[in-house]
């Protein structure tokens, strides 16, 4: 069973929270939640709250209703880029330039673990 959550129109840089996604990709969701939770990176509370919306999406969507968080991993996470601002910035000489506030959307699909038989 898998669920997922999806974070949109974050206002940072798709590059600045893929460094953040890469921390936790393919590991527990528990270990992540710890690297996230000390980690410095403005992105990473972003990403630890769309991370437990999924473990809790994933709590709603079994049939008992609760879930052991050592039991599921991030099986996929990604960060695509959104719409992006263009403003102006004045310049020297009466020129004017362009800055590019960009946005991204988070999304990450959690998994639990198969038992072995």
């Amino acid at each position: 069973m898998e669920a997922r959550a999806i974070k949109r129109y974050i206002q940072s840089s798709p590059r600045k929270m893929r460094l953040v996604v890469d921390l936790i990709r393919g590991k527990a969701v528990s270990e992540a939640l710890n690297i996230l939770h000390f980690s410095p990176k403005h992105g990473s509370k972003v990403v630890e709250m769309t991370l437990r919306s999924a473990v809790s999406n994933l709590s709603n969507k079994l049939e008992s209703g609760r879930v052991e968080e050592k039991d599921i991993f991030i099986k996929t996470v990604y960060v695509n880029g959104g719409p992006v601002l263009k403003r102006m910035l004045p310049a020297p000489q009466g020129r004017a330039y362009r800055v590019r506030k960009r946005s991204n959307h988070l999304t990450i699909i959690v998994a639990e673990k198969e038992l072995k038989n």
